[in-house]
């Protein structure tokens, strides 16, 4: 039975070129000179740090701006909210989005189901996966996913014969 899988997972190697691209570009830019403004990346988190909220804002701008150039989508990016640490510095975290949370599957599953497409999707982990009898029908899915669901970076892979 064909079938494929509806993943959200960001390409980290990508990521982290953009995170040192962004570090080059801050640490030569005029307006950062003499700051604390600078981006790190621990596994999927990243923490921008600058000395005022302007700055803050200014070196994520960078970041993605360089993320776009990567072909990194943004969406991956949950940007929390901004900290103050010592002095008048502050900081934000950005986690990077790695799975389908439980609701955006049962969303997703719901809206191929009331599709009426001859396909079944089922929740596998932070996955979705759909299977049906035709390869058409598993391409029509794919198609109408792409179209309706924007708020989350899919990507389907895994796709079997």
């Amino acid at each position: 039975m064909p079938s494929f899988d509806v993943v959200c997972e960001a390409n980290l190697v990508e990521v982290k070129n953009a995170v040192d691209q962004s570090m080059k570009e801050i640490t030569t830019r005029f307006d950062f000179k003499g700051t604390d403004a600078r981006v790190e990346q621990k596994e999927r988190e990243i923490t921008a740090y600058a000395d005022s909220d302007f700055q803050l804002t200014q070196v994520r701008d960078v970041l993605t701006g360089k993320m776009v150039k990567r072909n990194v989508d943004v969406r991956f990016l949950d940007i929390g909210k901004i900290e103050k640490i010592g002095g008048d510095k502050v900081k934000q975290v950005i986690k990077i989005r790695n799975g389908i949370e439980s609701e955006d599957a049962k969303k997703i599953v719901k809206l191929i189901k009331d599709s009426k497409m001859k396909v079944q999707a089922s929740i596998q982990g932070d996955a979705v996966r759909v299977t049906g009898a035709k390869r058409d029908d598993l391409q029509a899915a794919i198609a109408m996913l792409r179209k309706d669901v924007k708020d989350l970076p899919l990507d389907f892979n895994n796709f079997r014969d």
